[in-house]
């Protein structure tokens, strides 16, 4: 299965009845494996922020998370394996993997408890394969 395929029938699945508003997989360097069409534009030093997050948790609690320029403000996750973001009505679920982030963005509808099961799962089972 591609990286893509990953993105269009995992991340943006529907889950009832309410889809992500955008999801990708970005490598620990920033780099883009797979993204869906209107994924936010992000900027590098956002990725190192997230990782370093990661790293020593709490970090970006201060300062907000941002992604793509949106301010997202850092609600509780699990140190070292998942960054959740809110803004408004909607936020954002940041999976760890050996070798990825799993992103993904949500508006209501969608609940943030739904985005956290649509995140995680599929970054447990990329966990669970050394990825």
């Amino acid at each position: 299965m591609s990286w893509q395929q990953y993105v269009d029938e995992h991340l943006m699945c529907e889950i009832d009845g309410n889809h992500l508003t955008s999801a990708a997989i970005v490598g620990h360097d920033g780099s883009v494996w797979a993204q869906s069409s209107n994924f936010p534009q992000f900027k590098p030093e956002e990725i190192a922020a997230m990782m370093r997050d990661f790293d020593e948790p709490g970090t970006l609690a201060p300062t907000g998370l941002y992604l793509g320029g949106t301010k997202y403000m850092v609600i509780q996750g699990e140190p070292g394996a998942v960054i959740r973001g809110k803004k408004g009505p909607g936020g954002v679920t940041v999976k760890k993997t050996t070798m990825a982030l799993i992103i993904g963005i949500y508006d209501e509808p969608m609940s943030p408890g739904q985005c956290n099961m649509i995140v995680e799962r599929l970054g447990d089972y990329l966990v669970e394969q050394s990825f």
